[in-house]
């Protein structure tokens, strides 16, 4: 199974391409934060390249920005090539097969991403909800 999970920050904006038959791909920067911290108390990041393909990278491109927090559900592989020099390179490259946006849209102007907004609040165990505080979303029918 190759499949591999990220969440982080773009580290630039989203670049926009289409391959010689049309097909639209998007490049991403992606810094992930490491889980723990090293011996000096920094958290150590590491630097992805994203590849996203058709109508998905499209929205990456059209919606993302530098500083965008996303989840990558990916592939990786590995590929090979000669360099101008005659020399043998290998590379690794992650490709998205899903994105999700993680930052909020802005309510102002719909364009920019702000902080995640607060979740609504739950009423409490002691208070009885009314008709009109229950979203339709929330019933299990």
């Amino acid at each position: 199974m190759n499949k591999l999970y990220l969440i982080g920050n773009l580290t630039r904006d989203p670049e926009m391409s289409e391959t010689p038959g049309g097909i639209a791909y998007c490049r991403l920067g992606l810094a992930v934060n490491r889980p723990y911290t090293g011996t000096d108390g920094n958290r150590e990041t590491d630097f992805f390249n994203i590849t996203v393909w058709r109508g998905q990278a499209e929205n990456c491109g059209r919606y993302l920005k530098k500083g965008s927090k996303v989840a990558i559900v990916g592939s990786i592989q590995n590929r090979t090539y000669e360099d101008r020099d005659g020399n043998k390179r290998q590379v690794t490259d992650i490709i998205a097969n899903e994105v999700e946006f993680l930052t909020v849209r802005n309510q102002s102007d719909g364009s920019d991403y702000g902080e995640p907004s607060e979740p609504p609040r739950a009423p409490r165990a002691t208070e009885k909800p009314t008709l009109e505080q229950v979203d339709d979303d929330e019933l299990p029918f």
